[in-house]
C-alpha cells in the first residue's frame, strides 16, 4: 500500500458483499456440469451452450447498466438490483428438472451479474484513490474468490453427506445469496459525486471515441484473452472425465479458487509498481501453461496442475484488466467503459464456450484445451506486438 494511502471501508464491504455472493453462486456453479450430465443426460456441446449464453449474457448486460450509473450518476441502486436477483435465481435451479430449466436458471442469474458488475466496479474506482486502484481490485478480487473457494468447499460437504443431493446443494445456496444483497443495502455508502455526468446517452458513437485508442486496444487484448479462457465447467468435466466421483467435483473449484484466492490481492498490488503489459503478459503464459497441462493430463495430478495454473492465471488477469480499463477511461465514462469492456467480452465467452463443447464432443477433451491454448498464445502475440512506446504504465 502506497504511503498514507488507505483502501476504502466501502471497497472493504464491496469484497465482502462479493464473497458471500461467490458463495451461493459456486455452490450452484461448480456442480452444475455435472448435475446436467448426470441428472439430467446433457452433452458437453449443452452443457457450453448453457454456460456460454450464461457468462455472455453476464458480460453483455454490464454495457447497459455501467452506461444506466454513468447517466444517473448513481452506482448503488443498480448494484442492489443485481445482486438481488443473483439471490432470487438460486431457487430455480432446484426446481429445475430439464436443461431448459437450468438454462433459464442461469440466464436469470446472469442477469442479476451483468446488472451489478459494471456498477460495482465504477463504484470502487468512485471510492478508491487512482494511486491504490489496482490494489483495492485486487482487494475486492481475492474477497470475492474467498467466496469462490467457501462456496464449492460447502457444496462437496453437502454431497458428502447427502451423495446425490444436488438440489440440496441448491436450496442452501440461496442463504448466503441473501447475506450479500442485506449487507450491499445496509453497509456500502454510495459517495457524494463530484464527477461530471454525460450530458446525453453515453453509447453513443461520440462519446465511445472519447474513451480512446488506449482503452479501445484494452478491450481488443481482452476479447482475445476471453476466447482462451472459455467456461470452467470444462474443468469439471475434464476431471470427471479422469474418473474424479461426482461427489468430488466440488473440489475442482476449491484447488482454482484457492491459488485464484492467494494471489489476486499480490497481483494487484504489483499491478499498481510495475509494468501491466508485462504482468498480463505472464499471466497468459500460465494460461498456456494451464491449457496444456489438462490437455495432456493422464490423471487427477494432470488435471490438478492444469487447474492450479488456470487459477494463478485468473489471480494474475482479472483485477489487473479491471485497473487497466479505469486507468484508460475518463472518470464520468467509467461504468461504460467496463460495460462495452465486458461486452466484447461477452461475445467471446459464448463462441469460446460453444466451440469448446463442440470440440470436445466432436474432437475429445484435449482439442478444447490445445484450441485454449492457440488462442491464449493469439492474445499473447497481440500484447507483445503492440507499439513498445505505448507500454501500460503502473498506476
Amino acid at each position: 500500500m502506497k504511503a498514507g494511502l488507505a483502501i476504502p471501508r466501502g471497497v472493504w464491504m464491496l469484497g465482502f458483499v462479493s464473497l458471500f455472493m461467490d458463495v451461493s453462486s459456486e455452490m450452484v456453479h461448480c456442480v452444475l456440469p455435472v448435475f446436467m450430465v448426470s441428472a439430467l443426460g446433457a452433452s458437453a456441446t449443452a452443457v457450453g451452450l448453457v454456460e456460454g449464453i450464461a457468462e455472455a449474457t453476464a458480460l453483455i448486460g454490464k454495457v447497459f447498466s455501467g452506461s444506466l450509473s454513468d447517466y444517473l450518476g448513481r452506482r448503488k441502486g443498480l448494484a442492489v438490483m443485481g445482486y438481488g436477483l443473483g439471490a432470487l435465481s438460486k431457487p430455480l435451479f432446484a426446481l429445475a428438472g430439464t436443461v431448459p430449466a437450468v438454462l433459464a436458471a442461469r440466464f436469470i442469474d446472469r442477469i442479476g451479474k451483468g446488472l451489478r458488475g459494471a456498477p460495482r466496479d465504477a463504484l470502487i474506482a468512485d471510492l478508491t484513490p487512482p494511486a491504490i486502484q489496482g490494489e483495492a481490485f485486487g482487494l475486492r478480487q481475492a474477497l470475492d474468490t474467498v467466496g469462490a473457494f467457501l462456496g464449492p468447499l460447502l457444496a462437496m460437504a453437502f454431497l458428502l453427506a447427502w451423495p446425490g443431493g444436488f438440489r440440496t446443494v441448491f436450496w442452501f445456496a440461496v442463504i448466503p445469496g441473501a447475506l450479500s444483497v442485506a449487507l450491499l443495502a445496509a453497509g456500502v455508502r454510495e459517495p457524494e459525486s463530484s464527477i461530471a455526468r454525460p450530458a446525453q446517452n453515453p453509447i453513443s458513437w461520440g462519446l465511445l471515441r472519447s474513451l480512446g485508442a488506449e482503452y479501445w486496444r484494452v478491450v481488443v487484448v481482452g476479447a482475445v484473452f476471453t476466447m482462451a479462457r472459455f467456461s470452467e465447467a470444462f474443468l469439471i468435466l475434464r476431471a470427471r472425465e479422469q474418473g474424479l466421483p461426482d461427489a468430488l467435483a466440488p473440489a475442482v473449484f476449491i484447488l482454482m479458487n484457492l491459488v485464484y484466492a492467494l494471489s489476486a490481492y499480490p497481483a494487484g498490488w504489483l499491478a499498481d509498481r510495475v509494468d501491466r503489459r508485462a504482468l498480463l503478459a505472464g499471466g497468459l503464459l500460465v494460461l498456456i501453461a494451464a491449457d496444456l497441462a489438462l490437455a495432456r493430463a493422464g490423471g487427477w495430478a494432470g488435471v490438478a496442475a492444469g487447474v492450479a495454473l488456470w487459477g494463478l492465471h485468473l489471480g494474475l488477469t482479472q483485477g489487473l484488466f479491471a485497473a487497466m480499463v479505469a486507468a484508460a477511461a475518463p472518470a464520468g465514462l467509467r461504468g461504460t467503459a467496463f460495460g462495452f469492456f465486458n461486452l466484447a467480452g461477452g461475445g467471446a465467452m459464448l463462441a469460446a464456450s460453444l466451440l469448446a463443447g463442440a470440440l470436445w464432443d466432436g474432437l475429445g477433451p484435449a482439442a478444447t484445451f490445445y484450441a485454449g491454448a492457440a488462442f491464449s498464445a493469439a492474445a499473447l502475440t497481440l500484447l507483445l506486438f503492440r507499439d513498445r512506446s505505448e507500454a501500460v504504465p503502473a498506476g
